[in-house]
């Protein structure tokens, strides 16, 4: 089965940044790696639901559904918890309510703003990640594939 992941891009256009976390040196995959806030989702849950529930968890910022708008579509061919793929809804929310804080310091080392045209550079960030936000700054809806060539 393929395994259904939320993601969401908080981005703060008025400042022109995107909100980040870093992985720990614990994570399952991708330590040390900026990432998007990100999770799987549960039995039965909407991949709305899963974003706005994990951005709440891992930053404390509350983002309504209607919020959410899909910002890139990445389909993976595996993944460490999903061997027979994945397949990862990023969204974009402009409006949320709180401050963002790392809300899960067991699994992530930082969370910071990036701007907009100075992410962290290719070795520093989960690649899917790295494209969705790149694509999604540039102005369009993609689907992007991972381990299928």
């Amino acid at each position: 089965m393929t395994l259904l992941v939320g993601a969401v891009i908080v981005h703060d256009r008025a400042r022109d940044r995107v909100l980040l976390l870093q992985r720990g040196p614990r994570a399952k995959f991708a330590r040390g790696l900026w990432d998007l806030p990100v999770g799987k989702a549960d039995p039965g849950e909407a991949v709305t639901a899963t974003a706005v529930r994990e951005l709440r968890e891992e930053t404390g910022l509350v983002v309504a559904p209607e919020d959410l708008r899909v910002a890139h579509i990445v389909h993976g061919r595996s993944g460490v918890e999903s061997p027979n793929g994945f397949l990862t809804v990023v969204f974009a929310a402009e409006r949320w309510t709180g401050a963002p804080e790392n809300r899960e310091p067991h699994k992530h080392a930082a969370l910071r703003w990036w701007p907009a045209g100075a992410l962290p550079q290719p070795a520093e960030a989960v690649p899917s990640m790295r494209t969705a936000v790149t694509r999604y700054l540039s102005g369009g809806v993609e689907v992007s594939t991972r381990g299928w060539d």
